[in-house]
């Protein structure tokens, strides 16, 4: 896929759901200098903050899973099965693990963005 404002790039991509909605817009053609993020999508479509934001609820709300089936061990051992408590835990840790990757990517990526500025 050629895109007219860079030349001869291409993008391969691998999955149909990768290939956005939004349409290309340089810092020039955006006369009131607004963020791009919300110039560059269509209605019905989330922005970045709300992706952030769905992903920091979905963390919480496994953490707050895993949270109500200890409780439930602890007070009723015969309702849970032992599995069902350590599989959701694994996942709400792997979900932690990956949050705070994103997060050290995104201040490392902020601070190397303000330091070559």
């Amino acid at each position: 896929m050629k895109i007219p404002e860079f030349g001869t790039l291409q993008m391969t991509r691998t999955d149909a759901a990768h290939y956005g909605t939004g349409s290309i817009v340089s810092l020039t053609q955006n006369p009131d200098k607004t963020s791009l993020l919300h110039t560059t999508q269509k209605e019905g479509t989330l922005s970045f903050a709300d992706y952030l934001l769905d992903a920091v609820n979905t963390v919480n709300s496994q953490q707050m899973d895993v949270t109500k089936l200890q409780e439930q061990v602890i007070t009723d051992p015969d309702s849970v099965d032992v599995a069902d408590v350590t599989i959701a835990m694994q996942k709400a840790r792997m979900s932690l693990s990956l949050a705070q990757t994103v997060i050290d990517r995104l201040v490392s990526g902020w601070s190397e963005l303000t330091t070559v500025r």
